[in-house]
């Protein structure tokens, strides 16, 4: 694909990345760093020597801490805080950590104030994302994804700060599917459902915390990121997709149980349209897609 000229989008709202002091990090053991990372898609919006920390090393405690902090703060109002030990067993070890850091000499004092503090590090992680392999070959699942910007008045935060996070592992990390989990009626949703076709796996899911979770599989795919900045629809997406006719309403626990029940039945497989998640607000009716069945020519 044609690299997105970011420089045109939204005027300087994306100035943030352009500047010397923020770097693109990864935060990943020495024996699993990507071997030639961005090589999938042909994207030109990050450098591609990012900072590299070694979370095994004792004396990168403090960035492992920092991170902490800035998920703790972030996820503590839905007590849905990550522990400390499944930060090491299922993020460290397995899989792939990165994010966006400033130098802590120039961060801001709405950030500082945000994190409680200005460290004593030379770079202050801003934002997170966790992604892990899964037994299924090529298949991730992306296990936390947190930015500053949900600690900031909505003046302060930088445009696209998450969305860009996630772009990043994505694309250094060369995953080409990757599953997740959300709430119907998190704003997460908006997010989640702009990297690639977004499949509906579960509806309702009793094994998670909160039962009113969907888990999606997501082919990667950078031309949804330009659909996302660009505010347009997704090429083909009409062409692809056709309406079951099924309308589920996120906070009807009865309409996400015909869902998933549905999805047992195997009478998917059940897309989403980002296009029309985006436009409507949280917790709206949404129609539920199945891939077209393409004539022979």
């Amino acid at each position: 694909m044609a690299s997105l000229n970011l420089e045109g989008i939204k005027g300087t709202q994306l100035e943030w990345l352009k500047n010397d002091q923020i770097r693109p990090y990864v935060f990943v053991r020495e024996d699993m760093r990507v071997q030639d990372p961005g090589s999938n898609f042909n994207l030109s919006w990050f450098p591609d020597m990012p900072l590299w920390f070694n979370p095994l090393q004792m004396d990168k405690v403090s960035y492992a801490n920092q991170i902490l902090n800035m998920e703790r703060r972030a996820f503590h109002s839905v007590n849905m805080a990550m522990p400390r030990w499944v930060f090491y067993d299922c993020a460290i070890m397995p899989g792939f950590v990165a994010g966006f850091a400033h130098r802590t000499a120039t961060l801001p004092l709405e950030m500082q104030v945000a994190l409680g503090g200005k460290s004593q590090q030379e770079w202050t992680p801003i934002s997170l994302f966790i992604i892990i392999p899964t037994m299924r070959d090529g298949e991730w699942f992306a296990h936390n994804l947190t930015s500053i910007n949900s600690l900031l008045n909505s003046e302060d935060r930088w445009y696209a700060l998450g969305f860009l996070t996630k772009c990043f592992g994505l694309w250094y990390a060369n995953i080409k599917t990757c599953c997740g989990a959300t709430q119907w009626t998190s704003p997460a949703l908006r997010l989640h459902t702009q990297y690639g076709a977004f499949e509906v796996l579960t509806a309702f899911t009793p094994s998670h915390d909160y039962a009113h979770t969907i888990t999606y599989r997501v082919k990667v795919d950078p031309h949804y990121w330009e659909s996302y900045f660009l505010k347009k629809p997704i090429d083909n997406f009409e062409k692809l997709y056709e309406s079951t006719g099924f309308i589920v309403e996120p906070k009807d626990e009865q309409s996400l149980i015909q869902l998933q029940r549905k999805i047992e039945n195997h009478e998917g497989p059940f897309f989403l349209s980002p296009m029309e998640i985006r436009a409507k607000a949280k917790g709206e009716s949404l129609s539920v897609y199945r891939p077209r069945v393409l004539k022979k020519i």
